[in-house]
């Protein structure tokens, strides 16, 4: 038996005026994901537990079937695991965003989408600047993927770690537009530290070579997500399959990682609007020969519900439905397999950033008699018959068949 998780990531959404009352799920042309839906179960779920803030880490950690209430610490420990990157459980590692500030304000979560090879540039520059300043300086940078990146900060005990790890911090894509003074950590010496450092960035920043060629600078680092490193049961000793994971975005290799699953990189997998859907749905085809279970992510629907874009999510929606769910469901035909599409969160155009709604969710099995569902959307799932479950729950009803 095969198993495929189809993981559209933000592709859910509010009915949105411009698409007459219409969500960028409903009107997108999805002739593969509608025969999903004409012959299997539809329904809702939810990945995020009450307790979250409705993040990709904690949403993809419950369908990749762990519950996160059990064993979520973070978003940058999570990431810093695509790495390999050694810690030690006096580490917090925190998420690193280049961003753009210029009066004070989130004006820029992702610094305009800056290449990984000006933020490489960034990255060494900033740790040669403060450990040269300061020569005892606990906190390293690492360089990720466009605007993500990682830093690792080391505290003087267990205790301070996980104190830090608890003080609440912001995600940039969510305080747009907003003062970054009324995002800040809190008045306590280790808050304080990092948000030195954060500010302090500014003044290797906006200097740098770099950022005199761009329109839009990367001057600031905004520093979020953190945690210790978290320790996931081994996928296959838990379910009793094999899995793979394809995606752009170091934070689910990171989970995949920590779970014993094979990682697939793919050459031009951008986690953007300009991934290589068609290589995605190619390598796809050829894990599945190789493992039980593949989870394969795309990020573009939720790249494109934060800018706002309309036509670049419904794009998004159609290019996964014709290079990536098509090809890789015609090559598991004639083979006994189940397959399930569902986003990980919404990320509505008219918000700019994640909710913690329902999402729809539809289960295949060509051996099974579907049920009165028809579309792969906020409404056509309405009419099919599966229960609402939590999210962590869906890797073991494929495996059951229990629809």
């Amino acid at each position: 038996m095969k198993y495929v998780i189809f993981i559209p990531d933000g592709s859910s959404d509010y009915p949105i005026d411009e698409l007459d009352g219409k969500t960028p799920l409903m009107v997108a042309k999805t002739p593969n994901i509608d025969k999903l839906a004409k012959g299997g179960f539809g329904g809702f779920t939810n990945n995020v537990p009450d307790q979250y803030t409705p993040g990709s880490d904690v949403a993809n950690m419950s369908i990749f079937g762990y519950n996160p209430a059990d064993y979520y610490t973070g978003r940058g420990p999570l990431e810093a695991g695509s790495e390999g990157i050694p810690t030690t459980p006096k580490d917090v590692i925190f998420r690193c965003n280049t961003i753009f500030s210029e009066t004070d304000l989130m004006d820029d979560f992702n610094a305009g989408h800056i290449s990984t090879e000006e933020a490489d540039e960034l990255m060494k520059g900033l740790n040669e600047y403060f450990t040269e300043k300061y020569p005892d300086f606990k906190g390293k940078f690492y360089t990720g993927v466009s605007y993500r990146h990682l830093f690792i900060y080391s505290c003087d005990s267990v205790e301070d770690a996980e104190k830090l790890s608890s003080i609440k911090t912001m995600p940039p894509h969510d305080i747009v537009g907003e003062k970054l003074i009324d995002n800040l950590f809190g008045d306590c010496e280790l808050a304080q530290e990092i948000q030195e450092i954060m500010f302090e960035s500014r003044e290797f920043l906006k200097n740098a070579d770099v950022n005199a060629k761009r329109e839009i600078p990367a001057n600031m680092v905004w520093l979020w997500g953190q945690g210790v490193t978290p320790s996931l049961p081994n996928f296959e000793e838990t379910y009793g399959i094999t899995a793979s994971v394809i995606t752009g975005v170091d934070l689910l290799k990171g989970i995949g990682n920590f779970a014993g699953m094979n990682i697939v990189n793919v050459p031009g997998a951008t986690g953007y609007f300009d991934t290589d859907y068609k290589q995605k749905g190619e390598y796809g085809i050829e894990a599945l020969k190789e493992t039980d279970l593949l989870l394969i992510h795309i990020e573009a629907p939720d790249e494109a519900g934060h800018a706002q874009n309309i036509e670049e999510k419904v794009k998004a929606i159609e290019r996964i439905d014709e290079f990536i769910v098509g090809p890789i469901i015609e090559s598991l035909e004639g083979e006994d397999f189940r397959a399930a599409i569902l986003p990980d969160h919404p990320t509505p155009i008219d918000v700019g950033t994640h909710t913690r709604d329902d999402v729809p969710l539809i289960i295949y099995d060509p051996n099974q008699e579907g049920d009165e569902c028809e579309s792969f959307d906020e409404e056509g799932v309405k009419k099919g018959s599966l229960e609402n479950r939590p999210g962590h729950f869906l890797v073991q009803r494929l495996i059951l068949g229990d629809f």
